[in-house]
């Protein structure tokens, strides 16, 4: 009977943990599944399980956590959207000046603009884009 109460209690913090987010609970529900597992493979008293829930538990907390946290807040190594495009280059199309111009870039026509305000790229010249703003292209002289 205690197994089934400490599954229940298992199931319980899971379901929290999908609302938490903070992998705190899913921890706890690891003890809890230890204590389960004792409490149906042997017939010492609850005390003990209790004594394993604690346990497991401070250990997936102190051992698991961080390194699962730190796995699920990390950033794709992949460069996407505008940061796969900076660095690129491009073709002018249309002069690029202060006050705009148009790139090729990657098969598609952008807007952009130089990376300093007095720079003119003239069209056909080769550019690097050096960041995306927005819709435009900030670019400079490859």
């Amino acid at each position: 009977m205690a197994a089934i109460i400490w599954l229940i209690a298992a199931l319980v913090l899971v379901g929290a943990e999908a609302l938490s987010g903070e992998l705190v609970l899913l921890m706890l529900a690891g003890g809890a599944i230890a204590a389960s597992g004792t409490a149906a493979l042997t017939d010492l008293p609850v005390v003990v399980d209790a004594v394993v829930f604690a346990a497991v538990s401070v250990l997936l907390l102190a051992g698991v956590r961080p390194v699962a946290r730190r796995h699920l807040l990390r950033r794709p190594t992949l460069a996407t959207n505008a940061e796969a495009l900076q660095g690129k280059t491009a073709v002018v199309t249309t002069t690029v000046d202060a006050h705009g111009g148009q790139v090729r870039l990657d098969g598609s026509i952008w807007s952009a603009r130089p990376l300093h305000s007095g720079d003119v790229f003239a069209e056909g010249e080769d550019v690097m884009v050096m960041q995306i703003d927005g819709a435009t292209a900030v670019v400079w002289k490859s």
